[in-house]
């Protein structure tokens, strides 16, 4: 798109699209509210018709979402919700949490749609716990191998796009939890490597978390434009390791 072309022009898109009126809706965020105090059949069952307006508000936005993203992540043309958005509904097979409803919705806004295993944006919406994050959990282990190596390789253009100060603005840098990180280093990499504590991660992820203030508000459309282009880099280092 042509407006994408300068810095100005990025600047004008953004107050283009912090004017559109689709927003979600307080009535989705008191639906999931319900939901997680009353997660049954039964009770889903008799709410069904305020399940399908919240399903209806978050599909219409992650239209809006996909395009927004669009003119700076062209492979997402042409997606539509279904493409992206999860079933609210848990598979309870093997797990021992019976619920049988997830009480957040969740898309995943990749080009080729959530069930391709590269590394794009997730979009969550939950009362109390909304969220954008990018990246790849927890890859098979050839991809995992692959960007570590990728890391090896040209640690110093991921420095400079994990160590941007923008990117460290939206993001506080990448997500280096435990629960993401191997107690020793990898198979193959010294103790002593430049970049160890990055090559002992089993998942490279982002995350900028939103209040339901945030969620409610016209602008939240406009910051998650501004955090997924400012993602952006990252997804792409990760998925020109893994290609």
């Amino acid at each position: 798109m042509l407006f994408m072309n300068t810095p100005d022009s990025y600047l004008c898109f953004l107050h283009f699209i912090s004017k559109i009126s689709l927003m979600i809706q307080k009535s989705t965020i008191d639906f999931l509210k319900q939901l997680s105090k009353n997660n049954k059949r039964e009770w889903f069952d008799a709410n069904k018709d305020k399940y399908l307006a919240a399903k209806a508000n978050v599909d219409e936005f992650v239209e809006e979402v996909i395009r927004a993203f669009t003119p700076f992540e062209k492979g997402l043309s042409g997606l539509k919700a279904k493409d992206c958005v999860f079933r609210i509904y848990r598979d309870v097979r093997f797990s021992k949490d019976k619920r049988p409803y997830k009480t957040n919705m969740g898309a995943s806004i990749n080009p080729g749609g959530k069930k391709m295993e590269i590394a794009g944006y997730y979009l969550h919406i939950e009362p109390g716990g909304s969220f954008i994050a990018g990246g790849r959990w927890q890859p098979d282990s050839d991809h995992l191998k692959k960007i570590r190596q990728e890391i090896d390789y040209n640690g110093k253009a991921f420095h400079k796009i994990i160590d941007d100060k923008n990117f460290k603005k939206q993001f506080g840098g990448l997500d280096m939890s435990d629960e993401y990180r191997l107690a020793r280093p990898p198979k193959g990499y010294d103790k002593d490597h430049k970049d160890i504590e990055l090559l002992k991660l089993n998942s490279y992820l982002v995350w900028r978390q939103f209040s339901d203030k945030d969620v409610l508000s016209k602008n939240f459309l406009k910051e998650l434009t501004i955090a997924g282009k400012t993602m952006k880099p990252f997804l792409d280092f990760l998925n020109t390791a893994i290609d």
